[in-house]
């Protein structure tokens, strides 16, 4: 009985102990956890207020570049003011809140970053190369001369909106980060079912957008058309488009149900398997190497079809990249 007994005590001061550090494990893990979810929540960029500005030339060309950003259709649309060389959208269309948006393709990397080395041109690119680059491709436009007063207006608003970053840093909601990929191709069709449910709303049932009142830009831009962005834009990457409209769409809708991941990848196939402007670039991806798995035009340097490479899936194609 003793020799019982003492297997008892000691069977119960291991449990004990053994459950002490279990507890004491998973308080220490978890108050690991919520230091790195702190640390995560403060590290998210904020962008600097507009309004602290003073009344020097150089803050009043800031606040020009803003609002060329904002109102860029007003300005440099098929009714501008000052040139007719845009589409007749607005660069916080992409870049939302003048470029000041978490998750939305915001500036604030631009300042710490450019110029920058980019494999598209194959050549590195300075912040007036970069600004055009939009204007050709997602306004569907034409450049800017780079000694304009709006040319530098725009240059100064970003490199004003990204002052705090310091070079080589990365805060939360700055880029363009990827989304988990699917292990299948997305649908189109699917894609369509959620876009009529979902997105008709505000960018009609033929992806025209809705006009603005004065009929200069549009209160909600065309995501295919003639008036849309064109096949050499960002956003005619499905990585890209999937990226930003499960962050930011439906767009000001309080009671929306957020688009789940599957979702966003197939109505990113509807909206980029539609008609839109066809303008290409000769010196995009000189290197083909270095051409994304999603950029839905070849040469590859991979035997995947081009349709593969616009839809997926993406993970065959990373891992035939991986092995050569």
């Amino acid at each position: 009985m003793k020799g019982r007994r003492s297997n008892y005590l000691i069977t119960g001061l291991l449990l004990a102990l053994i459950t002490g550090s279990v507890i004491v494990y998973t308080l220490t893990h978890l108050n690991k956890k919520e230091e790195k979810q702190t640390i995560n929540q403060s590290n998210q960029w904020q962008a600097p207020n507009i309004e602290t500005l003073d009344n020097s030339e150089t803050a009043n060309l800031i606040r020009y570049g803003r609002t060329l950003i904002s109102n860029t259709a007003a300005y440099l649309g098929p009714k501008g003011k000052i040139a007719q060389v845009s589409n007749g959208m607005n660069c916080q269309n992409c870049h939302l809140n003048a470029g000041t948006k978490l998750f939305a393709g915001n500036f604030a990397l631009v300042a710490s970053s450019y110029p920058k080395y980019r494999s598209r041109s194959g050549k590195t690119e300075s912040i007036e190369f970069r600004i055009n680059e939009c204007m050709e491709r997602s306004l569907n436009g034409k450049k800017l001369d780079s000694s304009s007063r709006e040319m530098q207006a725009m240059v100064a608003y970003l490199k004003w909106v990204g002052k705090d970053i310091k070079k080589g840093t990365h805060p939360n909601g700055t880029g363009m980060d990827e989304l988990p990929l699917l292990n299948r191709a997305a649908n189109a069709a699917n894609g369509q079912i959620i876009y009529t449910g979902k997105c008709k709303i505000c960018h009609g049932a033929n992806g025209e957008g809705v006009p603005s009142p004065d009929s200069v830009g549009y209160n909600y831009p065309p995501v295919w058309g003639e008036n849309s962005y064109n096949v050499s834009a960002g956003l005619y990457r499905i990585t890209r488009l999937a990226y930003f409209v499960k962050h930011n769409m439906p767009y000001k809708i309080a009671d929306a149900t957020p688009l789940t991941d599957e979702e966003v990848w197939d109505v990113a196939a509807y909206v980029n398997s539609m008609k839109r402007p066809q303008k290409f670039f000769t010196y995009d991806w000189p290197d083909i190497k270095t051409k994304p798995v999603d950029y839905p035009f070849g040469p590859y340097a991979d035997s995947f079809t081009e349709t593969q490479h616009k839809f997926g899936p993406f993970t065959e194609i990373k891992k035939a990249r991986e092995k050569r």
